[in-house]
């Protein structure tokens, strides 16, 4: 009787399982053909040589920089605990195809039946002992496909939290040129400023002997020391910046904040850009940028999650069987016999549930997954969008400085030609001392902004790889933790192999389909 009642349920289950909801399709994005700036000749779109584009500014120490903030960073460190984390999930989603359901029980209890209820009336005994041992199991069949959409979703989600670690790794390359950058460009101002500030002491030192000879008044020697004061007020500024700087840069190599002098001595000039920068074309930032990717991919993981909620308007099919062994002391058996073959008990059988009567609960619950998934596509569509805007704006500040630093630096010329010709005219008493020292502001003025632009070049160049979504090619043929790290993790839990380079829980179901 049993075959026959399983015999059409096994007929049913053996059918090609479906998977309900959509599947997922990448949305179609208005990518430009060509940057605005694409035929400036400073500009190449070959788009294979990013992946280490800070070697490009030929400094040996950033390369260093960047080579030890990649090993310490904790923010990287985060980000792969964040891979493992999305490894376990992937695990314990693949796990679902199979019973969810296996446990071993067994007990020994002491029973004491009421005198006076139903079955008092036939029987004999109410104090009695009973044990028992069994295995029971529960194994809901994934017929539309809810467990496998659960697998896409968490598949996508371990895609993510990877796309999200080469993001982090963008940024922090990116984070330590460019705090670098900064840090060599203060250090430029630094000395310049603390140069002026001995011309000045020179100048007010030849103001106050013209004016013990008598031939200069005392506003010459007030004049002179207001000058040299305001030049030396902006040094505390420049120093607390380039302090502020090297401390940001600490944090990124993941340690705390200490002197660098070991690290960045002060004779090191401003890193210069290539002559000529790869950018690519704009369609590249769709397979370059992680941020991009893991846009996509969340999408993706939502799309699937469609297909877990809808698959509860649909009935669960499931096979349920106990099997184990049951004795008491009643009578002439005893709590030994549990071990008896004619001690055995078991039971199974197929299994049906379907909430016909959900008020319409099931229903929005899809609806609310379905706007979601829209809500990520939108945020797709904008990351790429926004993407094209960095890169755009990162090209004309770069190229655009660079028009500006070529008129600095004429301008800082003809402020040096006009300071040499004042003092000359100064000491054979053609001109006054004003003259001198207003031609010494121009000067100092134009030389800081001269080498405040060319740190801007160059940080501006970070900012374009940084758009392009360039740098994280560094961790190929890496794991995404170091072995101290997984050192410890694997003395608080056992992972097995999810700790390795390419770990993940071995699984047999298909590839997700986007």
């Amino acid at each position: 009787m049993l075959k026959r009642f399983l015999g059409p349920f096994i007929v049913l289950v053996a059918l090609p399982a479906c998977s309900v909801g959509p599947d997922f399709v990448r949305p179609n994005i208005d990518v430009a053909a060509n940057w605005i700036d694409k035929d400036d000749v400073r500009l190449k779109r070959n788009s294979g040589d990013q992946q280490f584009w800070w070697k490009g500014f030929n400094d040996s120490e950033l390369n260093r920089l960047i080579e030890r903030a990649y090993h310490s960073n904790l923010t990287i460190q985060q980000a792969g605990a964040r891979i493992m984390e999305a490894r376990a999930q992937l695990g314990v989603a693949t796990g679902s195809l199979y019973p969810q359901s296996q446990q071993f029980t067994s007990s020994l209890s002491s029973v004491r039946s009421s005198q006076r209820s139903q079955q008092a009336s036939f029987a004999r005994t109410f104090d009695y002992a009973q044990s028992q041992f069994g295995i029971t199991a529960n194994w809901e069949l994934d017929f539309w496909g809810k467990f496998r959409r659960s697998i896409e979703s968490a598949e996508a989600n371990l895609q993510a939290a990877e796309a999200d670690y080469d993001s982090a790794l963008v940024s922090l390359v990116a984070d330590v040129a460019r705090a670098y950058i900064a840090s060599r460009t203060l250090q430029n101002r630094l000395k310049i400023a603390r140069q002026d500030v001995e011309t000045q002491m020179e100048n007010l030192h030849i103001a106050e002997v013209r004016l013990s000879g008598g031939t200069t008044s005392g506003r010459d020697v007030e004049q002179a020391k207001t000058v040299l004061a305001n030049t030396q007020a902006s040094i505390p500024t420049l120093e607390i910046s380039l302090r502020q700087e090297l401390n940001a840069l600490c944090v990124l190599l993941g340690k705390p904040p200490q002197s660098m002098s070991e690290l960045l001595d002060d004779s090191a000039e401003i890193p210069a850009p290539p002559a000529h920068v790869v950018v690519g074309i704009p369609a590249d930032l769709l397979r370059r940028r992680p941020d991009v990717r893991r846009a996509e991919l969340q999408a993706a993981s939502q799309s699937a999650a469609i297909g877990v909620t809808k698959a509860a308007l649909y009935p669960a099919i499931s096979l349920t069987g106990t099997f184990g062994f049951l004795s008491t002391d009643v009578g002439s058996f005893a709590l030994s016999d549990v071990f008896l073959r004619k001690s055995r008990a078991a039971n199974f059988g197929p299994a049906l549930q379907w909430n016909i009567f959900n008020y319409g609960q099931i229903t929005n619950q899809v609806r609310v997954q379905d706007a979601r998934l829209q809500q990520q596509l939108l945020n797709y569509q904008n990351t790429v969008i926004s993407a094209q805007r960095e890169v755009e704006n990162s090209l004309v500040a770069f190229l655009r400085l660079q028009d500006r630093v070529q008129a600095l630096a004429e301008s800082t010329a003809a402020a040096q030609g006009s300071l040499n010709l004042a003092m000359v005219q100064y000491r054979q008493g053609i001109t006054d001392f004003t003259t001198v020292l207003t031609a010494q502001q121009a000067l100092l003025a134009e030389q800081d902004s001269l080498v405040s632009t060319l740190g801007d070049i160059s940080i501006s160049l970070v900012a374009v790889y940084r758009a392009l979504g360039g740098g994280w090619e560094i961790r190929e043929g890496n794991d995404v933790l170091p072995d101290a790290v997984k050192v410890q993790m694997a003395k608080r839990t056992n992972w097995g192999d999810l700790l390795a380079p390419s770990g993940k829980p071995s699984s047999s179901f298909p590839a997700p389909r986007w």
